[in-house]
């Protein structure tokens, strides 16, 4: 996953909660260095009787936004969604050093 390109990522999860598990997953995904990078990783775990939604969402450098629902998407489908913009912004990150 490129993540050169993410600025803030947000997420708000039940850690108990098994529909959490794509939140989770990709948080484990962002590298070590993520933040020291620059990134910010804001995460705000629910409580156990919590039966608000998982939610997930992610800035990028070019000011595009994306909320992404993490109960009805698998971690694949979110991976493939953030990696398809990153790629974008790569192209044109590339194009401009040219």
């Amino acid at each position: 996953m490129i993540t050169r390109f993410i600025t803030d990522v947000t997420t708000r999860f039940n850690p108990f909660s098994p529909r959490a598990k794509s939140a989770r997953l990709f948080l484990t995904f962002l590298p070590p260095t993520a933040r020291l990078s620059g990134m910010n990783i804001t995460t705000q775990l629910l409580p156990r009787s919590s039966t608000e939604p998982s939610s997930l969402h992610i800035k990028f450098k070019d000011g595009k936004e994306m909320k992404l629902d993490c109960e009805a998407m698998g971690i694949k489908s979110i991976v493939e969604e953030v990696d398809r913009h990153s790629r974008l912004l790569q192209k044109e990150a590339d194009l401009a050093d040219g």
